[in-house]
Order: structure tokens, then C-alpha cells, then sequence
């Protein structure tokens, strides 16, 4: 089985790849706010339509606070099929650290 971490490193080398989705589950507000490029925001409400409507072969990157919900969400995606989910290391405190230039705001 692939690992259920990367670091931020690995993740900022998969930014520009199409088959990589960056998604982020912390609050609206927090991703509003900061985010990495090109994530899109994913809530307990728009789960059903993100299972629904997402390829099962997509690499997903999963990105919380300090990268633990995102280590239990990125367990979730695998059992529904998505065999390359991932947890970042550290969550998006530890990569605006690591990777300033890949950040992003919705403002």
C-alpha cells in the first residue's frame, strides 16, 4: 500500500500535475484566507458530491491545520477507493513554512 503521508516538499512537486487534486478541509474562513494554489475546499457537506463526481485514480493531497484530520480523511478517501490518498505532513501550518510561494487567498 502506498504511504498515507507526504511532505511538503513531495506535495509542492505534484502542484502542476493534472492528475494530482490538492484538497482542503480545514474551515471556509481559514481556507478564504490561505490556502495552497490551486486547492479546492472540501466540507463534510459537499462530500457526497466530491465522492460522486471525482475520479477514483486522481492522487489526492489532503491538507488540514496541523495534519492530523487530515490523516483520518485521507484513511476515509481510501476506503471509498481512493487508493492515493495522502495526509501533508504538518498540515498547511507547516507548509506556508516550507512552501510561502505555492500559498493562495480567495481575497
Amino acid at each position: 500500500m502506498n504511504p498515507l503521508e507526504i511532505s511538503p516538499n513531495e506535495a509542492q512537486a505534484l502542484l502542476d500535475d493534472d492528475g494530482t487534486l490538492f484538497v482542503d478541509i480545514r474551515d471556509a474562513g481559514s481556507y478564504a484566507s490561505a490556502h495552497i494554489r490551486g486547492a479546492q475546499h472540501l466540507s463534510h457537506l459537499a462530500m457526497d458530491a466530491f465522492l460522486a463526481g471525482t475520479e477514483r485514480s486522481k492522487r489526492i493531497v489532503v491538507c488540514c491545520y496541523h495534519g492530523h484530520s487530515s490523516l483520518d480523511a485521507a484513511a476515509f478517501l481510501r476506503e471509498q477507493g481512493f487508493e492515493h490518498a495522502v495526509s501533508l505532513t504538518g498540515g498547511f501550518e507547516y507548509w506556508r513554512q516550507v512552501c510561502p510561494d505555492a500559498c493562495a487567498s480567495a481575497t
